[in-house]
């Protein structure tokens, strides 16, 4: 089965337009079974809430039975549960949740589409990616900002993208090269079903549901045709000067090395948008100075260095110095996720408190190191160590309340950090 994707990856990368005609019969008893192993059991569960535990007691007949039914064409998904989960801004982020059994075919269907586009993508794509991930976007948007001529920054967001995305747009995209009606009928599907919002079914003609496992793929698609291929070969080709596009899923951030540039993209951005049901969000979207070009430049004139910030993947882009003095744009945690971070945390300690000490120290130092590895990257030490500060104070206050009496005074409890001390920041991640 890797073979042939690899070989329907090969077609693609080779072809200036290629044509797939004969997808579905992929979708085989040896893919859905690979799909169910590669699986994880411990996710939620959807709306018939089979976990996969209980889907292999039977795995065999299942398998055959749903292959069937997809040979058959009488295979029907169901519709996805709806939670909310908060976001940084105080908002509720929707999510949806499918059925363990689509789960396999959507995993089926996504590595199919995944081998058709990951070779057609831009490189400046790199959410939802194989071998790709935020860092990797960091780390071009540092070098971009330092080892070019650039400007001014257009900061968007576009808003409710993934509930957003036409349907008709999605089909038309996926058709340019997948000429098979069986597979662009499985998305149809999936994107028709709808999901339970409180126990009611909610059926949309636009949007694809977040934690989908098709959603991110359909999303990089929807992107690809949407904004870079349009940046490539319309925006590019009327710049002079130097000029960036950084994508991860729906947040882009773009680089302009003279400001009317800049300006019309922006101005074309909003009506590229429009022009596929998509909004920018005013509030989030901008154009701003900034760069460690003009700053070079300000400080060779003797001017005043203020340039903006802006904020990317989590992180906030400031111009800091070098030990020789030298203007740098530099990412720090951004004071938002911090909030966000710290609030989170404090919850978590509150509600596992009454765990065995042992256990709570063990569960706490695998959350700080999981922040340190995504947030320990080159000139983020200060915020990362204020981090561990935070929590250890935020750990004081919560052992202390484990009973009437305080459980530590502060000479005790940091002779208890000594027999279980907290995990130390680390810097995992170099920009050089």
């Amino acid at each position: 089965m890797e073979t042939k994707l690899e070989r329907i990856a090969e077609l693609s990368a080779n072809s200036p337009r290629p044509e797939f005609t004969s997808l579905y019969h992929l979708i085989n008893k040896e893919m859905l079974l690979q799909c169910h192993k590669e699986l994880d059991g411990n996710k939620a569960v959807g709306v018939d809430e089979i976990t996969k535990k209980e889907y292999e007691r039977n795995l065999e007949q299942n398998i055959d039975d749903l292959v069937e039914r997809l040979k058959r064409k009488s295979y029907k998904p169901q519709p996805s549960i709806r939670v909310y989960i908060p976001k940084s801004n105080g908002k509720l982020r929707p999510l949806g949740i499918a059925c363990y059994e689509d789960k396999i075919v959507q995993l089926a269907l996504k590595k199919i589409l995944e081998a058709i586009y990951e070779p057609r993508f831009l490189n400046c794509m790199y959410g939802f990616r194989p071998n790709r991930g935020c860092h990797n976007a960091i780390k071009e948007l540092y070098k971009r900002l330092n080892n070019t001529k650039i400007c001014y920054i257009v900061d968007a967001d576009i808003k409710g993208f993934f509930d957003h995305m036409k349907h008709e747009w999605i089909i038309k995209f996926l058709k340019l090269y997948i000429k098979d009606p069986n597979i662009i009928g499985l998305v149809k599907k999936y994107l028709k079903v709808g999901v339970l919002d409180n126990g009611e079914l909610m059926v949309n003609e636009e949007g694809s549901a977040q934690g989908n496992i098709i959603s991110p793929i359909l999303a990089n698609i929807y992107m690809h045709n949407v904004l870079t291929l349009w940046y490539k070969f319309i925006i590019t080709k009327e710049c002079k000067g130097d000029n960036f596009l950084i994508v991860y899923a729906d947040d882009f951030v773009a680089g302009f090395q003279y400001k009317w540039e800049a300006e019309n993209y922006y101005k074309l951005l909003k009506e590229r948008m429009e022009k596929f049901g998509l909004q920018l969000e005013d509030s989030k979207s901008r154009l701003l100075q900034s760069g460690a070009y003009i700053a070079r430049a300000k400080q060779k004139s003797g001017e005043c260095i203020r340039l903006q910030t802006f904020d990317f993947l989590g992180f906030t882009f400031y111009c800091g110095r070098s030990r020789k003095g030298m203007p740098y744009m530099m990412p720090k945690t951004s004071s938002k996720k911090f909030r966000q971070k710290i609030r989170d945390i404090k919850v978590w300690l509150y509600a596992n408190r009454d765990q065995p000490l042992k256990k709570l120290m063990g569960m706490l130092n695998l959350k700080l190191i999981g922040h340190y590895r995504y947030y320990g990257i080159s000139f983020n030490g200060r915020m990362i160590s204020n981090y561990k500060q935070q929590v250890r104070e935020l750990l004081f206050k919560v052992l202390n309340r484990r009973s009437d009496r305080k459980s530590y005074t502060r000479e005790g409890f940091i002779e208890m950090l000594k027999y279980y001390p907290l995990a130390m920041p680390k810097i995992y991640v170099s920009l050089f």
